[in-house]
């Protein structure tokens, strides 16, 4: 069985990606979306958890990724479903229609279900992942969960009893922080890369509830993985490979573009590309990639 793995980064549309990846002179028709389909195959949609988004828009997403053969969109849940727990039918309905968008067009990738580090273990929150379990039952959903307590066999069992994946995450490891350890409930993976910035992280949660700059609130993520961890990070990822067909590899390191370089580095160790096709801005700005280009 050969794993199929899709690499790429939470998001796509942040302006300080100028000019580390996408070039400072545009044209008027230059897209971002279509940029960034050329050089990966997947992307984790952010956007769909602060706003219902209109089908018009995911209609477009579609049309341009049109030459990226076996791109897909991962769709991350509102934050009504996994944070405020207050969902009604409209807001399903809202879900849903764009889910089927992407699925009719073979663009679906699946659903991610994030939970905050307050979401602990216990009956009324395995009965909340299986509420939203049942509304997406035809969905592949990839539930994340921050806190440690969620690391005990009858958690485990529940995510295999309904087929649903586990995700791993990186993250700095402050209090009751899961760890970075791969767990397999099903046959896909779905690992996502918030940095190791311990400082800034910590910086964050003492600020949680007060009103934050953007780049306030991004400061934890600004994060470049070093090559001996990246190196470190994908043996551990290949060790899963044989118990999975499908491997997701989201890098939510955001700022100024550090997401980018280490995604196009995962793609040269995880699957084996001796070579990497990249844009000269992303090599001009981690000049360390020179190393993975292709000629």
């Amino acid at each position: 069985m050969t794993t199929k793995y899709y690499i790429g980064t939470a998001g796509w549309s942040y302006k300080d990606w100028v000019p580390n990846f996408y070039p400072k002179n545009q044209s008027g028709g230059f897209d971002w979306l279509q940029f960034y389909s050329h050089y990966f195959n997947c992307v984790e949609v952010n956007s769909t958890y602060y706003t219902y988004i209109s089908p018009k828009i995911v209609e477009g997403w579609i049309k341009k990724v049109d030459n990226a053969d076996d791109f897909i969109f991962q769709i991350k849940l509102h934050q009504d479903f996994t944070h405020k727990r207050k969902f009604d039918e409209q807001n399903i309905k809202a879900v849903r229609y764009n889910l089927d968008l992407l699925r009719k067009a073979e663009r679906l990738g699946g659903l991610l279900i994030q939970f905050p580090y307050s979401f602990a273990f216990d009956g009324s929150s395995v009965q909340h992942i299986q509420k939203i379990r049942d509304i997406f039952s035809d969905v592949s959903c990839f539930v994340e969960v921050r806190h440690s307590s969620w690391r005990n066999n009858r958690a485990l069992e529940f995510f295999k009893q309904n087929d649903l994946t586990l995700c791993t995450i990186d993250q700095p490891q402050i209090g009751q922080t899961i760890p970075f350890e791969p767990i397999i409930t099903n046959d896909k993976a779905y690992i996502r890369f918030h940095g190791r910035n311990v400082e800034a992280w910590k910086k964050s949660l003492s600020n949680f509830g007060k009103e934050q700059t953007y780049e306030e609130q991004s400061s934890r993520y600004s994060y470049l993985y070093s090559p001996g961890e990246l190196v470190e990070i994908a043996q551990k990822i290949k060790s899963i490979e044989s118990k999975v067909k499908e491997v997701n590899v989201i890098m939510n390191n955001h700022p100024k573009g550090d997401a980018v370089a280490n995604a196009f580095e995962l793609i040269h160790l995880l699957e084996e590309k001796t070579k990497v096709e990249m844009p000269e801005t992303i090599v001009k700005a981690y000049p360390r990639l020179v190393e993975i280009l292709v000629n």
